[in-house]
């Protein structure tokens, strides 16, 4: 089991049944699902970046990402419906668990200048973060990367609001800014 997982279902529970006064285990606040998300802006015009942005979100998430496609076109940025721009991963179950352990304990103290991840949740309650390079994941190799790119994670929260949900992060050990 994903020691992420097991944290999860031994201590954080009990911790938001405390807190939150709730009786019923499925109104809980939980973790659905995970989607790592990456757009490439130049995939347009230089195939080469996609296929290194599909190779290493697979190496950081261990699970082969969708490819997204342009819905419009947009001239001024000389872009055509249906072009691959980006890809995409939906994490969910145990590998979505070790996907979060890896992110929170060893690739966030890994960036430079770290003092912490925002604060901000939508009305759902779910959380996104976005991270500028891709060298902080001990994952991918360093002689590989020949752009710098960057990668989004948003958590989707079920049975959650936005104080519910950092709460639930905070228990699992998002490093959250302090306020000042």
């Amino acid at each position: 089991m994903a020691r992420l997982l097991d944290r999860y279902k031994n201590e954080i529970i009990g911790t938001l049944v405390e807190e939150f006064l709730i009786g019923n285990p499925m109104a809980l606040p939980k973790i659905e699902k995970v989607v790592v998300s990456m757009g490439v802006g130049r995939a347009a015009q230089e195939r080469k970046r996609l296929e290194d942005a599909v190779r290493d979100i697979t190496v950081i998430t261990g699970q082969k990402p969708k490819t997204a496609r342009a819905k419009k076109s947009v001239s001024n940025f000389n872009l055509r419906e249906g072009a691959e721009i980006g890809c995409l991963v939906t994490l969910r179950g145990e590998r979505m668990y070790e996907f979060l352990d890896r992110f929170i304990n060893i690739a966030m103290p890994r960036i430079r200048d770290f003092r912490g991840v925002g604060t901000k949740f939508d009305k759902a309650g779910n959380y996104s973060v976005g991270v500028a390079d891709l060298s902080i994941f001990p994952e991918v190799n360093l002689d590989s990367l020949e752009f710098q790119q960057g990668l989004n994670v948003t958590m989707v929260i079920g049975n959650s609001s936005p104080p519910k949900s950092r709460r639930l992060l905070e228990l699992m050990g998002v490093p959250f800014r302090r306020q000042a």
